[in-house]
């Protein structure tokens, strides 16, 4: 097949391409140039409530659909996916400003991968049965919710965006999908490539937009009755005001400020190499990256010298050349929040050990958002850059001198998603992973990812999770049927 991607994009409702109602669109910029190469549509409610109207058509027929049906389509998609995977790393790239060799090895993987897991998944999926003593069995049906809303970020546009729509999909419901609109061109793909997989027209509906209109029309429609959403907290807890008043299922993955605990005794090579990768991977915009790096007091200096060392060894350019290591920032707006962090963190007395500036590479690129890795240290756990997350390529350094020190430093900040322990005491490790106040624990090694595993936050991280039976489960509904025999 064919991946053509037009300067002005359409959304994908009812199994057609078509513009936004409004005639209005939205300039999509390449972020490592500055210049807009493409428009998307401004979608509002009703673009989306003609979507819904397009998923109520076919979502009993979806429902009744077989297992095995269900598992060829999305099965389908996912090789359909790999078939087309250079062009999609190509568009990933341009549109997010990430680097190329990242968006191939990672994103556009595991997108595949996600449809292939769920597509599995489902033929597996089972329920509960309860044989009582007086004559009775309760056993439980799992069944799909309807029309769910599943609306993702930009940071792992189409890793993210099929990581909530192939369960959807699998459980038996149809979907009302928007993606960033700051990086839709992925996802605006997807809908061809579930077209030529056979998808029925009208289960997976794909509006692009902004937040603000097209993101709070698709969490207020009635006909939707539960939203999967991943980013930021603040655009969590207006989403939770909508939809929790009108008693809507909600999964919410949200912010992060992650510790990475270093104690005296881990592998230090290992270690060193990873802290460098869970620190600035796709420019520190991961939920899961680690931005508090916490050491244990007796090798701090030893640390921070060689980490100072290997960040500022960091090639940051041009995201399309495999010599780079970092891309460019996804946005001008994200670029200019992340330099006032870095200012706030020199008004905050911090210390940079390495970086704080933008970067200019010249030529084609002279105009793109790109910002150097950085290193800051001298701060406490309550000033804001430890505290609020900024998502970008920029960590800070504390030191700790015991156990107990380190928990307390770890579990200072609102979030709770995920946290590294290096180490190569076992039982410390259990210890701190017991005690850390978060929803992912990697023990010497990070971003790990089992998609069997439930993957989620706790405290203001988000509530619910994704991934393997969670992840099914929170896209059916249980219902309990007793029998008299």
């Amino acid at each position: 097949m064919q991946l053509d991607i037009p300067y002005h994009l359409e959304n994908f409702i009812g199994g057609n391409f078509i513009g936004p109602l409004s005639g209005q669109f939205i300039d999509n910029i390449n972020p490592a140039t500055g210049a807009v190469f493409a428009q998307i549509p401004n979608s509002n409610e009703k673009d989306v409530d003609i979507a819904v109207q397009a998923a109520k058509k076919v979502q009993h027929s979806w429902a009744a659909t077989s297992l095995e049906q269900r598992f060829l389509i999305l099965n389908k998609i996912a090789a359909l996916i790999d078939e087309n995977s250079e062009v999609l790393a190509q568009a990933e790239t341009k549109d997010n400003g990430k680097p190329l060799w990242l968006s191939r090895k990672v994103d556009i993987y595991r997108a595949a991968a996600n449809f292939r897991f769920f597509a599995t998944g489902i033929m597996h999926f089972a329920s509960e049965s309860h044989a009582s003593e007086n004559k009775y069995i309760n056993y439980t049906l799992r069944q799909p919710i309807g029309i769910v809303g599943c609306i993702s970020p930009w940071n792992l546009p189409l890793y993210l965006f099929t990581w909530k729509i192939a369960p959807a999909l699998a459980a038996g419901n149809c979907v009302i999908a928007k993606p960033s609109e700051v990086t839709p061109v992925t996802a605006f793909l997807l809908g061809k490539i579930a077209r030529e997989a056979g998808l029925p027209d009208g289960v997976l509906n794909i509006v692009h937009g902004e937040g603000a209109t097209c993101g709070e029309a698709i969490v207020k429609h009635p006909g939707i009755k539960a939203i999967s959403f991943t980013g930021s907290t603040r655009a969590g807890a207006q989403i939770a005001s909508i939809a929790a008043p009108v008693f809507k299922k909600l999964s919410l993955e949200l912010g992060g400020k992650n510790p990475n605990i270093i104690f005296a005794d881990c592998d230090w090579e290992k270690m060193l190499k990873t802290t460098l990768q869970s620190s600035f991977s796709n420019q520190g915009q991961i939920c899961l990256c680690g931005s508090r790096i916490l050491i244990e007091a007796s090798v701090y200096e030893k640390f921070k010298k060689k980490f100072v060392e290997k960040t500022k060894a960091l090639k940051t350019g041009d995201p399309m050349q495999p010599e780079n290591q970092q891309g460019a920032i996804v946005s001008k707006i994200h670029f200019e929040k992340i330099m006032h962090a870095i200012q706030l963190a020199k008004d905050e007395g911090g210390k940079l050990l390495c970086g704080g500036n933008s970067i200019n590479p010249g030529g084609d690129f002279a105009n793109g958002y790109f910002i150097e890795p950085t290193v800051i240290e001298g701060l406490g756990p309550g000033c804001k850059t430890n505290t609020d997350e900024i998502f970008g390529p920029v960590v800070t350094l504390q030191a700790f001198n015991n156990v107990e020190e380190a928990l307390e430093l770890a579990n200072a900040t609102q979030y709770g998603l995920a946290c590294s322990i290096w180490t190569s005491n076992i039982s410390k490790a259990n210890n701190v992973a017991s005690r850390i106040e978060a929803g992912i624990v990697w023990i010497n090694c990070w971003l790990q990812r089992d998609l069997r595993t439930p993957f989620g936050g706790i405290k203001n991280s988000g509530i619910g999770r994704e991934g393997g039976w969670e992840a099914l489960k929170f896209f059916t509904e249980a219902k309990n049927v007793c029998i008299e025999y």
